[in-house]
């Protein structure tokens, strides 16, 4: 149940502020999607991450690999119509910490948004990695073989790495619309060359000019189902679903948009089918030319699981102009896909973290918004420079932590996406059964990707603490404290979460004792006079107040409406009103 429409943070009485302070109405649907994709980077994501689905695990997946990138996306596509539901019912930038606080309580919320922000945070290093080397190389294509050689600087490498965090904080911070504009460019340009790529493979095997480990491609390679999952499925999804990870940035600015309740939603369904549509163009085309062995240019071959369109590109396009300016072109579209993905990962956390502090769940002043560019001041910036110290920490330590980020990247998107399902399920619980579709969208889709990702997340553990789990270039075992730092850096990171939420609550409690955020479900709302029975939050614009069925918290002189039937409700009552008596809701 919600309380009444609270003022601004800091009011004594301890209700929901008014109001962010975000520029409203700023992006449509495309410039949503364009943010939701550009988030996922899909061709660094591919570059980095096709080798290890082609191996898999203990088996290899071999040419089974377009298969598990269409298995993957099953949850995802589950969860973001989890997203897209719960984001009708309140269109609050905090996404998973807002919806999660509602449908199960403040500790769960609050992890819930932890576990955005340090999966952000982690991606950040790794991406700032990629984009610093692909820097080097891509101007060094031009024929200046000591700056193509920085690459392999550790040093150069690293500076390279901050200056992206700093031009992309920076771009965060001059406003959402600047942001999408950079996100057109860089997109468009990576969709382009990723499509040219893949037609340009497929071209040569059909036409049988490709290598003579080529294969022509079957429609059998979209079936996983004959491999082992644990030796094979399992390992392999655990990276699979690295790849579509990102697209929930477009529900993240869910406020900045225009229609809030539904923008978000069909950004973030629409984002998961153009990145299957993508990965399974680009993976067919990649394993059609390559092939799946261990040798040469095979996806199979340890030395190209960094980068396999790198190892690819050269015996693809040639060596003569054509091909070295296709090269260059191939290195940039990984440059813009990294560099494009450190802007997204910032929209999301600094709005998390935002909205989280609107709630005091944490700190106040990260609550500020710009005056002039309506953009959060102290989050976009704090997500900038705790992102940059991070990066300095690890390159510090061994950049070959920097490969231990992706798995446990991994589980951290299976802990946030999985409980946005639940908490989608839980949340409109008492209106559940409703219709077929509210069964369908509300509980069966959410639960089922909850499920799956929570396996995902348990297998994940357990395989990513083995000692041997992951290894560096000198074949040495990569461990913390003698467990594989996988699993460190994954269970860790949420770990120091509940260290900072409980130093949170005995600080500031109020936020964990539900007065500024206080759980409810799917039931009444008070309406404003001529206005529509919605849900939502009075910070997303939408002007219906959730009442508790006792009517304890209704304003004198106002009347509590039942949202499904327009009635009038005048005697209190201990439960809401049946739900499953009640007509379709003609919106949904």
């Amino acid at each position: 149940m919600s309380a009444l429409r609270p003022p601004t943070p800091g009011d004594p009485t301890g209700q929901e502020p008014e109001g962010k302070g975000l520029k409203g109405g700023a992006l449509g649907l495309l410039s949503s999607v364009v943010v939701g994709v550009a988030s996922t980077a899909p061709a660094y994501s591919l570059a980095a991450s096709l080798g290890f689905i082609v191996v898999g695990g203990t088996l290899a997946a071999g040419v089974k690999a377009p298969g598990i990138v269409l298995l993957a996306f099953v949850p995802m596509y589950l969860i973001a119509v989890a997203y897209q539901e719960l984001n009708k019912a309140e269109p609050d930038c905090g996404t998973t910490f807002t919806w999660a606080t509602r449908a199960f309580g403040p500790i769960t919320g609050w992890m819930g948004g932890w576990g955005i922000i340090v999966a952000d945070v982690i991606v950040m290093a790794n991406l700032a990695q990629i984009a610093g080397q692909y820097s080097y190389t891509f101007v060094g294509s031009f024929g200046l073989p000591g700056v193509a050689d920085l690459a392999n600087n550790d040093v150069a490498v690293t500076i390279a790495g901050l200056v992206w965090i700093a031009l992309m904080t920076w771009i965060c911070y001059r406003g959402i619309e600047v942001s999408a504009r950079v996100q057109y460019v860089l997109l468009g340009f990576e969709v382009v060359i990723l499509i040219l790529f893949a037609v340009f493979a497929l071209v040569k095997v059909y036409t049988g000019n490709a290598e003579p480990y080529s294969l022509i491609p079957q429609w059998s390679w979209f079936n996983p189902f004959t491999l082992d999952f644990g030796q094979t499925i399992a390992p392999a999804l655990l990276t699979a679903i690295f790849i579509y990870w990102g697209w929930d940035t477009a529900v993240s600015v869910n406020e900045e948009t225009k229609d809030p309740g539904k923008t978000p939603g069909r950004a973030a369904v629409i984002s998961t089918l153009l990145l299957l549509a993508t990965y399974a163009l680009v993976t067919v085309a990649t394993v059609a030319f390559a092939g799946v062995g261990d040798k040469g240019i095979g996806l199979a071959n340890p030395a190209n699981s960094s980068d396999v369109f790198s190892a690819i590109g050269p015996t693809l396009f040639g060596s003569g102009p054509v091909g070295t300016i296709l090269m260059a072109l191939l290195g940039f579209s990984i440059l813009t896909s990294a560099s494009a993905s450190t802007q997204t990962t910032i929209l999301p956390t600094a709005r998390t973290a935002l909205s989280m502090a609107v709630y005091k769940a944490i700190p106040e002043r990260f609550a500020r918004i710009h005056p002039r560019f309506l953009t959060p001041t102290w989050s976009t910036i704090g997500m900038g420079l705790v992102s940059a110290l991070f990066y300095l920490i690890f390159t510090a330590i061994s950049v070959s932590l920097l490969n231990a980020l992706i798995g446990s990247i991994g589980l951290m998107i299976a802990f946030y996406y999985g409980l946005t399902g639940f908490a989608c399920v839980w949340f409109y619980r008492k209106t559940l059964f409703r219709s077929a579709r509210t069964v369908i969208f509300r509980g069966l889709f959410p639960l089922a990707g909850g499920l799956m990702l929570l396996a995902v997340f348990c297998y994940g553990v357990y395989n990513f603490a083995q000692p041997d789990w992951l290894t560096d270039d000198a074949g040495k075992n990569v461990t913390i404290f003698g467990i594989g730092a996988e699993a460190v850096v994954g269970v860790g990171g949420l770990l120091l979460g509940v260290i900072l939420l409980v130093i949170w609550r005995i600080v500031r409690p109020d936020f964990f004792r539900g007065r500024t955020l206080p759980r409810r479900s799917d039931d009444l709302v008070l309406t404003a006079q001529g206005t529509e029975a919605v849900f939502g939050l009075p910070d997303s614009r939408t002007p219906a107040t959730v009442i508790a069925p006792d009517l304890s918290n209704l304003p004198p002189g106002q009347q509590a409406l039942n949202a499904e039937t327009g009635e009038p409700v005048a005697e209190p009552a201990e439960l809401p009103p049946a739900d499953t008596e009640l007509p379709r809701d003609p919106r949904d």
